[in-house]
């Protein structure tokens, strides 16, 4: 059986940020209230819309991959509203160059110098529409910034604002005009999801509903942004007894021997944080096997697609079957 023995709760180290400690469902209050007022934008996507949060508290970044029309901008518009965060949307085409989206140095004549100006890279939620219509040098100018949090121009290092959160939308391969991200781009995603068009009921609300742009204006900030800071920075505390960690490398031992390459050490630590950012929104300040299956897919399936031998499989079908032959200790 799983070592449930409970540890200090994290939650009592949130009183130095600013955070009371015995608000710990508060916090979660806050959270539900956040993920429900996105629901009422993106209807009928309960379980998308609470990975799409988990990734943003988990610090990571967000690829969706769906049809045109199905809700993906206006996913990411709710979001930074919802927090009151900057928002930006670069569309990505074949003739995008990196100077466009990073920005680049002008000659200042006054100041008889190069000046850097900021590309649209630099905002709090940055919608990458279409990312795999722009050429693999175009996409590798993210690379820095998704990793590191900065970008590099002239020999200078630029930071980029915080929180940073980077929404990727990319078009089923089989479409015109694209270009496949390279395995080093798909690791730099914490989850990948889908959102598929909502079911009947869902969609009949929302032909009957208020236009979503109309919606999108009315949205207020739920809580501030420093207490989104806060909270990502307490993420990781949430508690991993050893036997969790022991199941989570189980994971990723399973796939190494199966598959050619398997999940990468990153990939383990993306698996690890989304799970326990899953954790915080569910109200609990440790880990279980649970929160793993939950986010397991959407972390694992676009680290595994790559790998894919036979007909008819998927990065999905391939993360499923792991979770499903990889026992619970």
């Amino acid at each position: 059986m799983l070592d449930v023995t409970r540890q200090p709760s994290p939650f009592s180290t949130w009183f130095a940020n600013g955070i009371d400690p015995a608000d710990r469902f508060g916090v979660k209050d806050r959270l539900d209230a956040f993920t429900r007022q996105v629901c009422e934008i993106i209807v009928g996507k309960t379980e998308a819309v609470k990975l799409a949060v988990a990734c943003l508290l988990a610090r990571g970044h967000l690829l969706i991959e769906d049809i045109p029309g199905v809700g993906k901008t206006t996913l990411s518009q709710a979001l930074a509203r919802s927090l009151a965060l900057g928002f930006q949307r670069i569309q990505f085409t074949s003739d995008l160059l990196p100077a466009d989206i990073l920005g680049n140095s002008i000659f200042d004549r006054d100041e008889q110098r190069f000046v850097f100006h900021c590309g649209p890279l630099f905002s709090q939620v940055v919608l990458i529409d279409e990312v795999n219509r722009a050429t693999a040098k175009t996409q590798s100018a993210l690379l820095e910034a998704m990793e590191e949090y900065h970008v590099s121009s002239d020999g200078v290092t630029y930071d980029l604002p915080q929180p940073f959160f980077v929404i990727a939308t990319q078009n089923p391969q089989h479409q015109v005009g694209t270009f496949p991200l390279p395995e080093s781009q798909l690791d730099r995603f914490l989850m990948r999801i889908e959102l598929g068009v909502p079911d009947r009921a869902s969609e009949r609300a929302m032909l009957l509903g208020m236009d979503r742009r109309d919606m999108l204006k009315e949205l207020k900030p739920v809580f501030s942004i420093e207490t989104l800071l806060e909270i990502q920075q307490n993420v990781r505390k949430t508690h991993t007894s050893p036997a969790l960690l022991d199941y989570l490398q189980d994971l990723l031992d399973a796939s190494r021997q199966r598959h050619s390459t398997g999940l990468s050490p990153r990939a383990g630590l993306a698996l690890l944080h989304a799970s326990q950012a899953w954790a915080l929104l569910s109200g609990r300040d440790m880990v279980l096997p649970e929160d793993i299956q939950a986010v397991g897919v959407a972390v694992m399936s676009h680290r595994l697609g790559h790998d894919i031998e036979q007909p008819g499989q998927s990065g999905r079908t391939l993360a499923d079957a792991l979770l499903r032959s990889v026992p619970v200790p």
